[in-house]
């Protein structure tokens, strides 16, 4: 994992370079209305969905079809996107409102979005069972039950927001989405057809606490 330090140089140079990449992408590239169309947020190293367009900041260690900055607005034009899915994207985001707005901008009407992200509610509660064995000892080793549940919300400050259930839906609801729901167990989808391909790459195991929120929302 890459220091605060290093992140913000790389950031710092590379934005702007990442705005006008996706300028172009959207100008000459981006998804018609008439098309359907799949968009996955933060593949990463390893979870690359094939038939999807994967946005990603990580062009040199990971894999993507867009480079792109997500803490901008996503290069589509309004409602042309099918479904979007993201996991374990939004906490490092530094506004999770604008990112749902944006994103309910950019899907057709009965669009739908998979979002995941650490699972603060669970967190909370193995907190307060003083249950340290649910916790990892990523990306530091702690030994105290204050020291995993740091570990867990913050990660070194790379999450910048705390997830919870009620939290999310507020913000979704806000932003005009609707028939959002927790998906439990966490691989649980309304949209098989669509979500099949990306709920394979998920890693979760523990499926009566689980470590990821996960939640999908239609737009109406």
């Amino acid at each position: 994992m890459l220091s605060r330090k290093q992140k913000t140089l790389f950031y710092y140079f590379a934005s702007p370079l990442m705005w006008l990449n996706g300028h172009i992408y959207r100008c000459f590239r981006a998804p018609a209305d008439n098309q359907r169309s799949f968009v996955h947020l933060g593949p990463g190293q390893k979870n690359y969905v094939p038939g999807w367009i994967n946005v990603d900041a990580n062009m040199f260690t990971g894999k993507c079809d867009l480079w792109f900055d997500l803490r901008n607005k996503l290069p589509f034009r309004n409602s042309t996107i099918t479904a979007i899915y993201s996991h374990h994207v939004i906490e490092h985001l530094p506004d999770p409102g604008a990112h749902f707005r944006d994103v309910f901008r950019c899907l057709k009407s009965g669009g739908v979005y998979r979002v995941g992200g650490p699972n603060g509610d669970a967190a909370i509660r193995k907190f307060i069972d003083n249950d340290t064995s649910w916790f990892s000892n990523f990306p530091d080793e702690r030994n105290s039950i204050g020291g995993k549940l740091d570990n867990f919300i913050f990660c070194r400050q790379e999450h910048l927001s705390l997830l919870t259930l009620s939290y999310l839906h507020e913000i979704m609801s806000k932003a005009g989405f609707t028939d959002i729901r927790q998906c439990l167990p966490v691989k649980e989808t309304g949209y098989p057809d669509i979500f099949n391909p990306c709920i394979a790459l998920e890693s979760e195991t523990d499926f009566d606490h689980p470590h990821t929120l996960m939640i999908e929302a239609r737009k109406p």
